[in-house]
């Protein structure tokens, strides 16, 4: 399973990282007009990141104290992606609507969100599994 939560933490990778580039294509920082943090768009991916080099470092090593480090990293990626998706959401339409983020497609921003709670519902299996071994 822990390898399962690779393939999964990778594959949320992929149109988490398209929507950081259609983000700094837009503007990004340099504009004025954004609902999203700069430090929450840096440190959602960046977490991420990290969290992923150390569940690498649990299943090379079978070390369960990496797991439980990469699924409190992942508590942190989780907690500002939920920001960065209601900010994008509440922003989508109306008098709302600005920003860089309205650039975003709506199914990248699905597909980054649904893998991601798939990886989230994997490194936690894997985690309880290992705690109890």
């Amino acid at each position: 399973m822990g390898y399962a939560a690779l393939g999964a933490w990778i594959l949320a990778a992929v149109p988490g990282g398209y929507l950081l580039v259609i983000w700094t294509a837009n503007g990004g920082r340099s504009t004025k007009v954004t609902r999203f943090p700069i430090l929450v768009v840096v440190g959602h991916p960046l977490a991420a990141v990290a969290g992923l080099g150390v569940w690498i470092a649990y299943l090379a090593t079978g070390n369960a104290a990496y797991a439980w480090v990469a699924f409190a990293a992942l508590l942190v990626v989780v907690v500002q992606g939920f920001m960065l998706f209601t900010r994008w959401l509440v922003g989508r339409g109306g008098r709302h609507a600005r920003g860089v983020e309205q650039a975003f497609p709506a199914a990248a921003v699905t597909a980054h969100g649904a893998v991601a709670v798939m990886t989230v519902v994997l490194v936690f299996l894997t985690v309880i599994e290992v705690t109890r071994a």
